[in-house]
C-alpha cells in the first residue's frame, strides 16, 4: 500500500490533499507541524512527502534536511504560498524533489505522485535485481565450476532453450537464475514450475492459466506460469517428472509460442525463454517411453551439467565458509582433520546438505575453529567407518589388460584421482564396445558430461 504524508500547518490544504490523495487509493497521513511529521516518520514506512515551508515549531527547510539525512531515499515536495526563486534553488539544493507553488493545481499534484513512485518502484527493482545478482552468485574455484560457468557465460547471450543436467542438491536452479541474471532478459521476470510438485490435474491450469467457470474450482480468470513469464525466463524444473500428457502441450506451447487458457478460446502470445532441468537422463527416459523424445530435441538445444560435490571437492570448504559468513557473519576456520574429513565425505545430498551442515555449526557450535569431532557430531558420520579399504595393487581393473598402476600410492590426492578416473572412463568404454550412451548408463553420469571427462583425457573412443 502506497503511504503519502501531507505535512502542512492549513487545515484547509491537509483535507484537499488528502482527499485527491485517497482517492487514488493512497494510504494518507497528516501533520500540522515538522515535528509530529517526523514522529510519523519514524513509525510509518511512507512512499512520499509534501511539505510546507512556513510551519511552527520547525521550518520546512529544517524538516527537509533533517528528513534527507534519516531518509536519503524518500522523495519530498516542498510546497509554498511564499515562494520565490531563491527559495526554490535552496529546496532543490536540499534534495526536494520539486517545489510546489499555493494555490496547488491539482493535476500537477498526481502527475507529480505518480512520477515519485514510478521512481520509487525503479529503485525497488534495482535494489530486488542487485539482491538476486548477490544472492545467486556460483561460488566455486575448482576447474569443474568453472567450466559451468564458461557455459552459462555463453548460454547467456543467446534465447536458446537450455537443459541443466545434475543431482538433486547440485544447484540446477542457481545456475537457471544466473543465465537468467546474466542474459538481456534479466530485467523482467524468473518464473519457476516445480514440474514434480503440481499434480498432473493441474499443471495445465498452472503453466496456462484458466478462465473463470472452466472448471469446479475457477471461481475467476488466472494467468498461467507462461503469461506471468512474458519477455522474461520460464524455468521448468525437474522436467523429467512431467506426465506425457503435459508434455505434449508443453511441446506445441514452446513450439508456437502460443498457449490458450483452460476454458478459452483465445490464443496468446507468449515471448518466453525456457530453460529445464533434470536428475534423470532424459535419454534414457526417452528410450523407455517415459519422456517425449520430439520434446527433448526441443529443450537439449544448450545442455548444462552441473557436477556434483563428489566431483568438485576442492570447493567444500569455500562453499562452506560462504554459508557461514551469510548465517552468522563469523569467520570460521577449519582444522587440518576437519578439512580432510569434509573432503572424504561422500554428499549425497550435494551442496544442500552442505548447507545443512553450515546451518548447525552455525546454530549448535560455539567454537569459531571448526574441529574433527564438530564435523563428526553434526553430520553423524565417521571417516573411518565410511572410507573402504584399497584393493590391491593391480586389482581395479579386474581382467583388463594394462593393470592399474602401483605408484598410484605415491602421487597427490589430485593427481591419483584423475589417474584413476582416466583409467575408469577407458575401461568402462571398453566395456561398452565404444558406446558413449551405454558406458554414461553404465557409470551413472549424463552422456554429455562423460564427453567432456573424454575430452579432458584426450581419451579416443573407439566404436565396437
Amino acid at each position: 500500500m502506497t503511504k503519502i504524508l501531507i505535512i502542512d500547518d492549513e487545515p484547509g490544504i491537509r483535507r484537499t490533499l488528502a482527499s485527491i490523495m485517497e482517492d487514488e487509493h493512497y494510504t494518507v497521513f497528516t501533520a500540522e507541524d515538522a515535528v509530529l511529521g517526523l514522529e510519523i516518520l519514524e513509525s510509518e514506512q511512507v512512499n512520499m512527502v509534501f511539505l510546507d515551508v512556513m510551519l511552527p515549531k520547525m521550518g520546512g527547510m529544517e524538516a527537509l534536511e533533517r528528513i534527507r539525512a534519516g531518509w536519503p531515499e524518500l522523495e519530498v515536495v516542498v510546497i509554498s504560498g511564499h515562494a520565490n526563486v531563491d527559495m526554490a534553488v535552496r529546496a532543490v539544493k536540499l534534495g526536494a524533489f520539486d517545489f510546489l507553488e499555493k494555490p496547488l493545481s491539482l493535476d500537477k499534484v498526481l502527475t507529480l505522485c505518480r512520477n515519485v513512485l514510478t521512481l520509487e518502484k525503479l529503485r525497488e527493482e534495482n535494489r530486488d535485481l542487485k539482491k538476486n545478482l548477490n544472492k545467486d552468485e556460483i561460488i566455486g574455484l575448482s576447474p569443474q565450476i568453472a567450466e559451468v560457468k564458461s557455459r552459462i557465460k555463453q548460454a547467456a547471450q543467446s534465447d536458446a532453450r537450455i537443459l541443466i543436467y545434475g543431482e538433486n542438491g547440485t544447484g540446477k536452479e542457481l545456475a537457471a537464475r544466473a543465465i537468467h541474471y546474466g542474459s538481456a532478459r534479466a530485467g523482467k521476470a524468473f518464473v519457476e514450475v516445480n514440474c514434480a510438485a503440481i499434480p498432473d490435474t493441474l499443471i495445465e491450469s498452472e503453466l496456462f492459466g484458466h478462465e473463470k467457470g472452466a472448471f469446479t474450482d475457477a471461481v475467476s480468470s488466472r494467468k498461467g506460469r507462461f503469461e506471468l513469464a512474458h519477455g522474461g525466463t520460464l524455468f521448468l524444473d525437474e522436467i523429467g517428472d512431467m506426465s506425457l500428457a503435459a508434455q505434449a502441450k508443453m511441446l506445441r506451447a514452446i513450439q508456437e509460442q502460443q498457449i490458450q487458457r483452460v476454458g478459452g478460446e483465445k490464443t496468446i502470445t507468449t515471448d518466453v525463454r525456457v530453460i529445464a532441468a533434470t536428475n534423470k537422463n532424459l535419454e534414457t527416459e526417452c528410450k523407455a517411453g517415459r519422456f517425449r523424445q520430439d520434446l527433448f530435441f526441443r529443450l537439449n538445444v544448450i545442455p548444462v551439467v552441473i557436477p556434483s560435490l563428489r566431483e568438485r571437492r576442492e570447493d567444500i570448504p569455500l562453499l562452506l565458509f560462504h554459508f557461514l559468513k551469510e548465517l552468522s557473519g563469523v569467520n570460521y576456520e577449519l582444522t587440518d582433520e576437519a578439512r580432510e574429513a569434509l573432503l572424504a565425505y561422500p554428499w549425497p545430498g550435494n551442496i544442500r546438505e552442505l548447507k545443512n551442515l553450515a546451518e548447525r555449526i552455525a546454530v549448535m557450535w560455539d567454537d569459531e575453529h571448526i574441529s574433527l569431532k564438530a564435523i563428526r557430531d553434526l553430520l553423524r558420520w565417521t571417516p573411518a567407518e565410511e572410507t573402504p579399504a584399497l584393493p590391491e595393487t593391480g586389482s581395479f581393473l579386474s581382467g583388463s589388460q594394462d593393470p592399474f598402476p602401483s605408484n598410484i600410492f605415491h602421487l597427490k590426492y589430485n593427481e591419483a584421482k584423475e589417474m584413476f578416473e582416466k583409467y575408469y572412463l577407458e575401461f568402462q568404454l571398453t566395456q561398452n564396445n565404444g558406446v558413449i550412451s551405454r558406458a554414461a548408463e553404465a557409470i551413472g553420469i549424463y552422456p554429455s558430461n562423460l564427453h567432456v571427462k573424454l575430452r579432458k583425457y584426450n581419451i579416443v573412443r573407439t566404436e565396437r
